[in-house]
């Protein structure tokens, strides 16, 4: 999902600084248009060191390990938008903690709501296609599995071995 957050970022003129957990993605990450890329170990005070203020998003697909610091990273009125939760559902904190940070916005956004409707899922689908068939959006297969390792396939995601989308072939 972050290679297609950066691409996407960077077709609408964003700054993207990209967080990973290996070289590999490093590298994939600024291959995907990212500007900076960094590791997790303490990524918010990197981040604040680039910009000076902080970032206007962050966009969180790790979830418990990564979501206090996020908001760390965030500039006053920024935006957290929590679309994922590979190492787990982020631990409760008070809404309080969000006025002295900055006034901070925090986003947890599901498919379902964008695509609630057969029209709303044709014209995103198409949104995205069309920057694929153009050439503008790259979609990286990581790996493709037999049907019957499917298995197999959501573990190495859960732990975070894969790079792009995975493919269970039949």
């Amino acid at each position: 999902m972050g290679l297609l957050l950066t691409q996407l970022a960077k077709l609408r003129g964003g700054r993207v600084i990209a967080t990973t957990s290996t070289k590999e993605k490093a590298e994939l990450a600024r291959g995907a248009g990212a500007d900076e890329v960094i590791g997790y170990d303490g990524f918010a005070a990197r981040v604040r060191e680039i910009t000076g203020d902080g970032v206007a998003a962050v966009y969180d697909g790790i979830g418990k390990t990564t979501f206090l610091e996020g908001l760390e990273a965030l500039r006053p009125t920024g935006r957290m938008i929590l679309y994922g939760a590979a190492s787990g559902q982020p631990d409760p904190f008070p809404l309080a903690r969000l006025a002295p940070a900055g006034s901070l916005y925090v986003q947890r956004p599901t498919l379902a709501t964008y695509v609630r409707t057969p029209e709303l899922l044709r014209q995103r689908a198409a949104a995205v296609l069309d920057l694929v068939a153009a050439g503008r959006l790259e979609v990286r297969i990581g790996a493709r599995y037999p049907l019957a390792d499917a298995r197999r396939a959501h573990e190495d995601l859960e732990a975070r071995r894969t790079t792009g989308k995975l493919l269970l072939v039949p």
